[in-house]
């Protein structure tokens, strides 16, 4: 059995002052709510802050990236040491970082590395894009994005990492994916190229997420598909009771 998980990713959004009002109203809902393992991935410069609020509790803490090297003349990136002094996890590779900022599947490698090595759980994300969606790339895209990203790490337990498939054109395009694609995503492309990797037992054993405008909503469509376990959720996770409904859709 694969244990539900569901992260918010809050993006460049909350300031401190913001994210400690933001953690004390989601805090009490999340403790209430068992069996689902939840995480909060704030800005780099809210993380302390947040540890903080969120110590005593069994809510874990993500950042939402890193950079490979250990230390040196990078300014402005975020070393692993530095990530694993706050935080238990990571997400590596999203559809922003793609787009805006230059990521590949070299890089996600590199970045994934880095974060096993330092004790980190990543969260690798992969997706296609609405023009090759329509092209019909999904299967060659998706499989590309985990054998390339996930190629020779020293992987053994399926538990070491966590991957998000996040449609990238069903995200404010007005487009929405259904939760029978996005399952059929995971079970046929996802877990098959990670078993070409690892092996079938570690392919049956890791998280694979929901991400693209989850909403509270159709959270309990996605997490009715075998193959779904759970959500990196994005604008919802700002809102208390959003995020605390889509944590009880998984729990349910």
């Amino acid at each position: 059995m694969r244990t539900p998980f569901v992260a918010g990713n809050w993006k460049m959004y909350k300031t401190v002052a913001e994210a400690r009002h933001l953690v004390s109203e989601l805090v009490p809902g999340l403790q209430a709510i068992n069996k689902v393992e939840r995480v909060l991935c704030p800005p780099f410069t809210t993380l302390l802050a947040v540890r903080a609020l969120l110590e005593g509790t069994e809510i874990g803490l993500g950042a939402q990236n890193l950079y490979w090297e250990a230390s040196g003349a990078y300014t402005g990136e975020i070393s692993p040491a530095m990530v694993a002094e706050l935080c238990q996890f990571v997400i590596i590779g999203h559809s922003e970082r793609r787009t805006y900022f230059g990521e590949t599947d070299n890089t996600v490698n590199r970045r994934v590395q880095a974060a096993l090595e330092h004790g980190i759980i990543p969260i690798v994300c992969v997706g296609e894009t609405l023009e090759e969606n329509e092209a019909g790339r999904t299967s060659e895209v998706v499989s590309r994005q985990i054998r390339e990203g996930l190629a020779r790490l020293d992987l053994v337990e399926g538990n070491s990492i966590v991957v998000a498939y996040e449609p990238v054109w069903a995200i404010g395009t007005g487009r929405a994916a259904t939760a029978e694609g996005a399952n059929s995503v995971v079970c046929d492309v996802i877990r098959p190229a990670l078993s070409e990797l690892y092996g079938e037992s570690f392919a049956q054993a890791v998280r694979v997420l929901y991400g693209g405008s989850v909403k509270a909503s159709i959270a309990a469509d996605f997490f009715a598909q075998p193959d779904i376990d759970g959500a990196l959720v994005g604008g919802a996770s700002l809102k208390a009771d959003e995020f605390t409904g889509i944590v009880q859709a998984a729990a349910a």
